[in-house]
């Protein structure tokens, strides 16, 4: 059986162990890139499935942008290319001959888009566009960490266009929102929303908005970010149109995006010593059916048909159920799907259905009870919607628990230190951010969107007159 290190004792090797027992992916043999297995492949399609749906809801219509981006594009705003350089990868040769122009592989898509909607749009009547792209992305890390940080990773990348900056503004927030509601009332993960201080924001916006969530180790994960990009790429890709009074203006655009690292903050936000822990909303399979076999075949033919009539009841309300009929042996049956997270676990077997019940498992609290079998429909619809709000509600105490705000240089290391989120306020200026974070390693994750901004104060560390009142902690 599968060993998993203890998060109290090393939390990094105990999330590649989570991994690994719950066989959701590996590294390839391409440096930094993973292999994302079947099992972490469905999670990431529940994940999909939820948010496209949402995305829709917006307005939003799916499409496809090429992989290969022609460099010059890339220079064509120059913040954007700055902040993307260290991480490029650069297609310099091709059919046997060097290129004149090379092509990056795409590590986002502004450029090759806004090249394309230029053309696209003319008038006031064509805004606002709203498009957004399923695809895979390569930026060249350094160090890499499955999920969280990989050479390429999967993500969906939305860019709207709009007429008047107030439109584009409110529609990077409405994105911001979906975002929060895929974390919180799909994935079950308890997020701040809010701004990205200007070194942190994205390279070439106006503004930065973000979800940030804790990990159970205190550290912060940005889970997803939406974009105010203003009229920057606008000019520089030459995007206008006509206005109703017949006068040429620059649009203003948005970009956002989720990516498969969210799936490193859901295995780091639930998951325990003993595997992989999932919401029952983001499960691939939320009810696992454990047929307990044993050597008299009547007795093993009655468990199998109980066994598929409780499936077909389930799968009839719509509740994602697997079978497993296989001669595993009692004990890795189950050891093998509280590792891979299963929210519910019903046991069939022999001696329960004497007296016309069977075992029922929560993985969240690692508990058993036995239930009727008439009761099955009723108390699986009812726990899955308990286990979705014990997780969420656990991990949100757990935030709120080590959430603190200070007033002193002093307090402020010494959170730091212990892994809080730490809120204070600061001058708000580039420097004083650089230089907190290379005294603590601890970088601005955000200003909340609800946290007041009344009576700042002075800096936490230089002691000047305060700007804003921000979130700091160490990130991913």
């Amino acid at each position: 059986m599968n060993k998993i290190t203890k998060r109290g004792e090393d939390f990094s090797q105990w999330y590649q162990d989570i991994i690994s027992v719950a066989d959701l992916a590996e590294y390839s043999i391409v440096k930094g890139s993973m292999i994302i297995k079947p099992y972490g492949y469905a999670i990431w399609e529940q994940i999909q499935s939820e948010l496209n749906s949402m995305i829709k809801a917006k307005g939003v219509e799916n499409m496809y942008f090429p992989l290969l981006i022609p460099m010059s594009l890339l220079n064509r705003e120059a913040e954007h290319v700055e902040g993307f350089a260290p991480e490029v990868a650069t297609v310099t040769h091709a059919g046997g001959e060097k290129l004149e122009d090379p092509y990056v592989i795409r590590p986002t898509s502004e450029t090759i888009m806004y090249e394309t909607f230029k053309d696209w749009i003319h008038t006031y009547r064509d805004l606002p566009l709203k498009i957004n792209q399923w695809a895979n992305v390569v930026r060249w890390e350094k160090r890499t960490k499955l999920f969280l940080r990989t050479t390429e990773f999967l993500w969906q990348e939305g860019h709207t266009v709009h007429a008047k900056p107030e439109e584009a503004d409110a529609f990077a927030k409405e994105m911001l929102e979906v975002y929060r509601t895929l974390a919180e009332e799909v994935m079950a993960i308890p997020v701040l929303t809010g701004q990205k201080s200007e070194s942190e924001r994205f390279a070439g916006a106006d503004k930065t908005y973000t979800i940030e969530a804790m990990m159970q180790d205190g550290k912060a994960l940005q889970a997803g970010t939406s974009h105010n990009l203003g009229d920057h790429f606008a000019k520089a890709f030459n995007i206008t149109y006509t206005n109703s009074d017949n006068q040429q203006e620059y649009a203003y655009q948005t970009s956002w995006g989720v990516s498969t690292r969210i799936i490193g903050g859901l295995i780091m936000t639930h998951s325990d010593d003993n595997g992989l822990v999932l919401p029952p909303n983001i499960a691939p399979i939320q009810v696992v059916i454990a047929a307990l076999l044993g050597k008299d075949e009547d007795s093993n033919n009655n468990i199998l048909k109980i066994s598929k009539e409780i499936q077909t009841s389930l799968l009839n309300k719509g509740i994602r159920v697997k079978l497993d009929d296989t001669d595993l042996r009692i004990g890795e049956k189950f050891f093998k799907w509280e590792q891979k997270g299963v929210p519910l676990r019903i046991e069939v077997g022999a001696r329960e259905l004497a007296e016309n019940k069977v075992g029922l498992f929560r993985r969240d609290l690692m508990t058993k009870e036995s239930i009727n079998l008439t009761e099955i429909e009723t108390e699986i619809e009812k726990l899955l919607i308990i286990i979705q709000d014990t997780l969420f509600n656990r991990a949100k105490d757990y935030r709120k628990s080590r959430t603190t705000e200070v007033e002193t240089w002093e307090d402020f290391q010494k959170y730091i230190e212990l892994e809080y989120f730490v809120i204070a306020s600061y001058d708000g200026t580039k420097e004083t951010e650089a230089k907190i974070k290379e005294l603590t390693k601890a970088t601005t994750r955000c200003m909340p969107f609800d946290l007041n901004q009344d009576n700042l104060g002075k800096c936490i560390y230089t002691g000047n007159e305060a700007k804003a009142r921000f979130v700091f902690a160490k990130s991913y």
